[in-house]
C-alpha cells in the first residue's frame, strides 16, 4: 500500500511539475516582488538604518527576504489546488485506482520545489548585491533544512486555503499576511527599535526566531535557543496544517 502511495504521489508530482516547468514564469514572479523589496531597502532605505549587527545590510536582511520569496510562492500552490478541484480533477481522481493521499502531496512536493529555485535566484542576486557569509557547509545544510521546512509548513497552510476558498482571488488571499509578518520581526530592523506592544509582538512570533537563527547561520556564529523556538514553531504548523488540510480534503471529495 505505501508503495502503491508512492508511486501515485511521483507520478502526480511529475504532473504537477510540468505545469510549473511549462509557465516559469510563476517562479519568476516569485522571485521578482522579493528581489524588488531587497533593492528597495539596500538602496534607498538601508543607509538610513542602523542595525548594529557590524555587517552590510544585505547581510542582515537576506533572511526575512527569504522568507517573503517563500510566502510568495505558496499562493500558486493554493491556486493550482483550487483550480484541479474546480475543474473536477480531484473527483475524477477520485474515481481512479489512485491514494488518496497522492493528490495533495504533489502539490506539496511541487511548491517545495519551484519555491527552492525561486529561493537560488534570490540568493544569487543577494551575492550580485554584496552578501557574504561565512557559513561552513554544515551551516549551509541547517539553512537549507529551515527553509524547507518553513515551506513545507506554510504549503500545508496553503492547502487548507485552497480547499477552502471559493474564488480564485480568495485563493491566493491568504498568503497577504504571510507576506506581511516579516516586516513586523527582526527581518529588517532589530525588534528593540520598535514600540513596546509591537517589540513584544515581534519578538514572540515564530519569523523572528526563523530569521535569527538563519542569520546567525550565515555569519558562522552561535544559533543558541532560536534554533529550538524556530523548530517548535514550524513542526508546530506543518503538523497543525497536515491535520487541517487533510480533514478537509476527505470532506471535500469524500
Amino acid at each position: 500500500m505505501t508503495t502503491h502511495a508512492l508511486t501515485d504521489t511521483r507520478v502526480l508530482t511529475w504532473r504537477s511539475l510540468r505545469h510549473v516547468l511549462r509557465s516559469p514564469d510563476t517562479i519568476i514572479t516569485t522571485a521578482i516582488m522579493p528581489i524588488a523589496i531587497m533593492l528597495l531597502f539596500v538602496f534607498v532605505l538601508g543607509g538610513a538604518i542602523s542595525t548594529g549587527s557590524g555587517t552590510s545590510y544585505v547581510n542582515y536582511l537576506l533572511p526575512g527576504v527569504l522568507l517573503i520569496t517563500i510566502a510568495s510562492g505558496v499562493a500558486y500552490t493554493s491556486y493550482r489546488l483550487f483550480q484541479d478541484l474546480r475543474g473536477g480533477i480531484a473527483e475524477r481522481f477520485r474515481s481512479m485506482p489512485i491514494a488518496r493521499s497522492s493528490v495533495l502531496w504533489a502539490h506539496v512536493l511541487t511548491s517545495l520545489a519551484a519555491n527552492l529555485v525561486s529561493v537560488a535566484l534570490v540568493i544569487g542576486v543577494a551575492l550580485l548585491l554584496g552578501f557574504r557569509t561565512s557559513a561552513s557547509p554544515l551551516a549551509w545544510l541547517a539553512v537549507a533544512g529551515i527553509l524547507t521546512l518553513y515551506t513545507l509548513a506554510l504549503t500545508w497552510l496553503a492547502v487548507i486555503a485552497g480547499l477552502s476558498a471559493k474564488t480564485v482571488d480568495g485563493a491566493s488571499a491568504f498568503s497577504y499576511p504571510l507576506i506581511f509578518l516579516p516586516f513586523l520581526s527582526s527581518a529588517f530592523v532589530p525588534t528593540d527599535s520598535m514600540p513596546g506592544p509591537l517589540a513584544w509582538f515581534a519578538e514572540h512570533q515564530p519569523v523572528t526566531a526563523v530569521v535569527n537563527t538563519i542569520r546567525a547561520l550565515f555569519a558562522g556564529q552561535p544559533v543558541g535557543a532560536e534554533l529550538w523556538s524556530a523548530l517548535a514553531w514550524l513542526v508546530g504548523i506543518l503538523i497543525v496544517g497536515f491535520v487541517v488540510a487533510t480533514s478537509l480534503y476527505r470532506r471535500r471529495v469524500g
